[in-house]
């Protein structure tokens, strides 16, 4: 059977024409088969033959290699590579509707449904990965234009599926990116782009993006699969485009922006002031080496007619300019609506109940404020029609209006549903230092007096007024030392954050403070108590000092005076909970860095989408506080002690303390020594 198979495998060797050499062993090898037709009966083969046909397997074997061989490398000389092949594929577009639409949008959307059908459609360009050799250009296919647009834009559903077909060939590759071209008047909601039909099966570009029209960005929008790369790795197809992207989000740092934009830019605070609508309302401006700020989103508006350093001022309700991607959707936009709505209301009705009516409206004792939570602010009929009028709301406010029959109810808080006097009492006050609203600015207290980084010649010495004696009748038998050594001390310090700006905010009026420190005690029982508290003027002379240490009481008189100095605690710590705390720490020392993602790292940057999620909408809600929160005469400087002063110290707290490397955790609470 050996023998059998050499010789079948020399005749499918004979059968080619590759060597005529050939002819010769195959000849000899037939004429071996037709003299031995039972060579493969072991019976009927004599010994002497089976020595022959081994004799015989040794002298075939080798050419037959070497045949092989010969044959092999002859046919990879002569392979002929596979003509490309045409196929189809399809993209399936997922385009998310508005909930709703003026009357201006709905007659443009009925006129792009009718444009549609002569060619001003919406049109996708597949663009692969890899680079044509010939051209040395990303491999693109013809575009196609979207299906069904006229038919299936006007549907109510909040989603809706349009599809486009492709023709590429097998040499096209894997696609990277997406061009679109929105040939129509008005913008649409992009949600998803599917590509199906490949041999690597599904490709998804998560787009969530809105795609204006060419008559507002001429330019083909680009977007990229869910693939990430790093910059070093991007596919030689998608490399150009990755810059060119890139370049179209920085901008040229000209002109004024629009509405419909991507550009991400920078500048400083400067549109915080009015002046050109009063003095009283001029501001500086915030960033820079005089005072040192994170940047905000430039807008490039025109600059003020009384101070061409500070940029004009968009009221409400225009809106301000950020990147249309980070504007609020709808449904944000609503939630978010909806929350403001309720503050206007509690904040804005009492001041202008008090403004349009010659009545005096103020606290005559604590009784006043439980009616408030009780029973609620009673409007009278003509007055109620008045702040109606003046307050600048949606048409909800009529319904609220028409229900609430001119009654005005605050929610109790949980803590004096349970106890009304709890505010009162020293062990929620402590509570509050670690769980209420500003719990990130308690330490442990590690030197003992604590002392000041303020300039001594300007502000005095730097040793605070806290002496053993005011502390160690409150530490359970403890010395300080001791009570330093077992970390049973912790601080609340408010003296550097205010101090400089006493005298101006005391000049303010109706604006009273001081510059607070509170020393705590950790009980055995696990629970924080106030031991002393200090109160600070900026001294009068040189060498003068106008501090003054209260402790808790032991009479009734001693009692209020307590009470005062904790209440000008939680003046201090209100304003250092919304000026740094909350607004420097979480939204303006985030924007820069927004920006600067946008910027710097393109959309398939593995660590950019990771952080987009968490960046989304911030731009809008600061643009949305340089509007009416933060900015001169708001709800900031109008509701918090430091008045116009507010976004001053929350500069100085940037320039002090701000440090990058110390925001995150653990790094924070280490800063504070609490661990």
């Amino acid at each position: 059977m050996a023998l059998a198979t050499e010789i079948i495998g020399g005749r499918l060797i004979d059968g080619s024409s590759f060597l005529p050499a050939s002819k010769m062993l195959t000849n000899q090898r037939v004429g071996m088969v037709r003299r031995n037709k039972f060579l493969g009966s072991p019976v009927l083969v004599p010994s002497q033959q089976i020595r022959r046909q081994e004799q015989l397997k040794r002298a075939v074997r080798a050419p037959v290699a070497a045949i092989s061989e010969d044959i092999i490398k002859t046919n990879n000389k002569t392979t002929v590579p596979e003509k490309a092949v045409n196929f189809k594929v399809r993209a399936v577009v997922t385009v998310r509707n508005k909930h709703k639409e003026d009357l201006k949008a709905t007659i443009v959307k009925q006129l792009d449904s009718f444009t549609d059908k002569i060619g001003r459609n919406v049109v996708l360009e597949l663009i692969s990965t890899d680079v044509d050799p010939k051209s040395k250009e990303p491999k693109r296919s013809k575009p196609a234009a979207l299906r069904d647009w006229s038919k299936k834009s006007n549907l109510k559903a909040e989603r809706v599926h349009y599809t486009a077909e492709f023709t590429v060939d097998s040499n096209f590759g894997v696609p990277g990116a997406i061009t679109v071209s929105n040939k129509h008047q008005q913008e649409f909601f992009m949600e998803s782009i599917t590509i199906e039909g490949f041999a690597c099966g599904p490709v998804h570009f998560p787009c969530n993006s809105w795609i204006q029209s060419k008559k507002d960005h001429p330019g083909k929008r680009i977007l990229f699969s869910n693939k990430p790369y790093l910059p070093s790795e991007t596919p030689a197809g998608l490399r150009a485009l990755r810059e060119k992207e890139l370049r179209d989000l920085r901008g040229d740092g000209k002109g004024v922006r629009k509405l419909s934009d991507r550009i991400y830019d920078f500048d400083v605070y400067n549109d915080l002031g009015n002046p050109d609508k009063s003095v009283n309302l001029t501001r500086p401006s915030l960033g820079g080496k005089k005072i040192p700020f994170p940047r905000r989103c430039r807008t490039g508006r025109l600059p003020m007619d009384s101070d061409i350093t500070a940029e004009s001022r968009v009221e409400k309700p225009l809106p301000l300019y950020v990147p249309r991607d980070e504007q609020f959707e709808e449904s944000k936009k609503n939630t978010f609506s909806a929350g403001r709505l309720k503050s206007v209301l509690h904040n804005i009705i009492p001041s202008l109940k008090a403004t349009i009516s010659a009545e005096n409206h103020d606290f005559s004792g604590f009784s006043d404020i439980d009616i408030l939570y009780k029973e609620g602010l009673l409007l009278k009929v003509g007055l109620q029609d008045e702040i109606w009028k003046n307050l600048p709301l949606p048409k909800v406010v009529t319904k609220i209006q028409e229900s609430s029959e001119g009654l005005l109810k605050y929610d109790t808080p949980k803590i004096l549903s349970r106890d009304k006097f709890a505010w009162l009492r020293d062990d929620e006050f402590a509570r509050q230092a670690v769980s209420g609203v500003n719990p990130v600015s308690i330490e442990s207290l590690k030197v003992f007096p604590p002392k000041s980084n303020l300039d001594p010649e300007i502000y005095g010495p730097q040793e605070s007024a806290f002496k053993e004696e005011h502390i160690l009748g409150h530490l359970n038998g403890l010395s300080v030392s001791q009570a330093l050594e077992e970390n049973k001390l912790f601080i609340i310090d408010y003296h550097d954050a205010y101090l400089p700006f006493l005298d101006r905010i005391n000049a303010l009026d109706g604006r009273k403070a001081y510059a607070t420190r509170t020393l705590f005690f950790l009980t055995p029982l696990g629970t924080l108590k106030p031991i002393a508290i200090e109160l600070s003027l900026p001294p009068a002379g040189p060498n003068s000092r106008s501090k003054r240490v209260v402790t808790p009481p032991v009479d009734a008189t001693s009692n209020w005076v307590w009470q005062l100095a904790k209440a000008h605690v939680c003046s201090n710590d209100a304003g250092v909970h919304q000026l740094v705390n909350h607004w420097l720490r979480t939204h303006a020392s985030l924007e820069p860095f927004i920006l600067a993602a946008h910027r710097q790292m393109s959309a398939m940057h593995p660590i950019f989408k990771l952080l987009d999620p968490h960046m989304r909408y911030t731009l809008e809600i600061n643009a949305l506080a340089r509007q009416n929160l933060i900015n001169a005469d708001g709800v900031i400087e109008s509701c918090f002690t430091p008045g116009r002063y507010c976004m001053e110290i929350s500069a100085a707290a940037y320039k002090s303390s701000w440090r990058f490397d110390k925001e995150g955790l653990p790094a924070e609470l280490i800063r504070r020594y609490i661990y």
